[in-house]
Order: C-alpha cells, then structure tokens, then sequence
C-alpha cells in the first residue's frame, strides 16, 4: 500500500497499515509497534536465541541438565531430574520444543529449553 511502511514480521506481507501507535498486518493478524518491530526485526532475522531454564544462552554442541522430572509417553520411569543431555541441537521444533537430542536409554526426542539448564 505505502512504500515506507515496513514489512509484517510475522508474515512478510507487504499490505500493512498503521492503527494509531501499531502497525497491523490484515492478512494474518500480527499486531506490532513499529520503532520496536522495526530495529529488532534485522537481528531477530538472522539470529534467534535460545535461552534455559536460567537464562544462559544455549548454542549448538551444549551439554545440559535436565531440571525437572519429565513423563515420557510409552515409558514408565521417564526422564529424571538431573539428567545430562550431550551434543544438543537447536531446531525450530513443534509446540516450543526447541532442542533436538538423544538421551541415553530413551534414544531421539525433543525438549523444551525451559525444562534444561546449561551444563
């Protein structure tokens, strides 16, 4: 529509509009303050970040610990708290699991990065 008005972040649609201090995307919703949407949109772009249970930042190739017990589906022990979790993956996963590793005994799953803390 206006050649000066950014991008949705959320869709990439190029139909924004401007509704008093936000900006809306009309085709899938996302609402967003522009001078925030727009500095942090370069950088979040390119680099997402992935934080633990206690904020560290995790990468690539980290060890974890597992903070809290976890139920796992078709096992009756689970997971415990305090399990170390070698070479961990960061992947854009479903429903927020966002770690993708193997654990000794249980084999390939996902976790979520809010039940880790980094080893």
């Amino acid at each position: 529509m206006s050649d000066n008005l950014p991008p949705c972040p959320s869709c990439s649609s190029e139909y924004t509009y401007e509704m008093n201090a936000l900006m809306v995307c009309p085709e899938c919703g996302h609402e967003w303050v522009p001078a925030a949407g727009g500095s942090a949109e370069p950088a979040g772009a390119g680099e997402r970040v992935i934080r633990d249970a206690v904020g560290n930042v995790l990468s690539d190739g980290d060890t974890v610990t597992v903070v809290k017990a976890l139920k796992v589906k078709g096992s009756v022990s689970g997971i415990k708290a305090g399990t170390k979790v070698r070479n961990i993956r960061l992947v854009d996963g479903v429903d927020g699991h966002d770690i993708d590793c193997r654990i000794e005994g249980f084999g390939a799953m996902q976790l979520k990065s809010s039940v880790v803390k980094k080893a």
